[in-house]
């Protein structure tokens, strides 16, 4: 698919928006209960504008799902909320706070609760009889999501079998599945980042306030900016320094790190993601390096 994409101009942006439409349209077809895995940032944010344009003026016609790991930016949680509000949507929570207040997961070493999310996931998906998992993730983004199909079959288990997936050629998907398996569908996977930001700035969508430069105190770890909270830190010798920086994602504060930038407008964002030479993952994911790994490790297990 990727090969027939125009690259440059506007017209780029067309294909890939009436690409995931597309994908959006087969899944309401095909499927009987379909979610969208909404945590607020920008790729589950695309998702639902997608989706809105792909139906409207009828309204989107998924749930969305917000694992919440308990550690999340409050500036996110007060975005994801509005979005709800605004779009008419039903909201699904899947709380790893909760699964660690009973019992059911317990904190880990680091801190970190990234790799946490999977059981609540999983639960939350049997519990709703979910058939569908639209995701935002992005083949440009890491290596195991790299070779992920737009249509990924899961197991029973919520696992990821290399050898089951199908092959997609000329735009056709196969969502056959056996009850209790389910499939994740990805409508993004031939975007990249600053496709991302060009279809943004293009649309004009509204992200929560932390993509754009500000002052925010943080502390270096393992070679990333982290913020205080309470996810831990800083630790002993861990210095705090006020520093004008953004997020390149939004995921748990406990493993999102910052950038330094002084980009507070999208103009000044696409001209940063233009001059990166790291994805943003590799840039400020610290559950990316647990290990070379770390991602197909956790879609073996049901993770996104």
């Amino acid at each position: 698919m990727t090969a027939t994409l125009p690259t440059t101009g506007t017209d780029q942006l067309d294909v890939l928006e009436s690409e995931a439409i597309h994908v959006m349209r087969e899944v309401a077809g095909e499927f009987d209960r379909p979610v969208i895995l909404f945590s607020g940032g920008k790729d589950s944010m695309l998702l639902v504008h997608l989706a809105h344009k792909a139906f409207w003026p009828a309204p989107i016609p998924f749930p969305v799902l917000h694992v919440d790991t308990g550690h999340n930016f409050d500036e996110v949680i007060t975005f994801r909320d509005a979005v709800v509000e605004r779009y008419g949507l039903t909201l699904e929570v899947a709380s790893v706070q909760d699964y660690i207040d009973d019992g059911r997961l317990s904190e880990r070493a680091d801190g970190t609760r990234n790799p946490l999310q999977t059981t609540p996931l999983l639960d939350a998906i049997a519990e709703h009889r979910h058939d569908a998992v639209f995701g935002g993730g992005r083949r440009d983004e890491e290596r195991a999501r790299a070779k992920e199909r737009i249509f990924s079959l899961r197991t029973a288990f919520g696992a990821w079998e290399p050898s089951r997936q199908r092959p997609e050629l000329w735009n056709l998907y196969n969502g056959r599945h056996k009850a209790g398996e389910h499939v994740r569908v990805f409508p993004l996977s031939n975007w990249t980042e600053l496709d991302v930001w060009r279809y943004i700035q293009r649309e004009d969508i509204d992200l929560p306030t932390i993509y754009y430069a500000h002052t925010r105190d943080v502390f270096a770890r393992d070679g990333m900016w982290l913020t205080s909270g309470p996810w831990g830190g800083p630790r002993d010798g861990e210095q705090v320094l006020s520093k004008s920086v953004r997020y390149r994602t939004v995921g748990d504060g406990s493993c999102t790190g910052a950038v330094e930038s002084t980009a507070t407008t999208l103009d000044e964002v696409l001209a940063e993601v233009r001059e990166s030479r790291l994805t943003e993952r590799g840039a400020t994911r610290a559950d990316d390096r647990l290990s070379e790994a770390a991602m197909e490790d956790r879609k073996k297990e049901g993770y996104f």
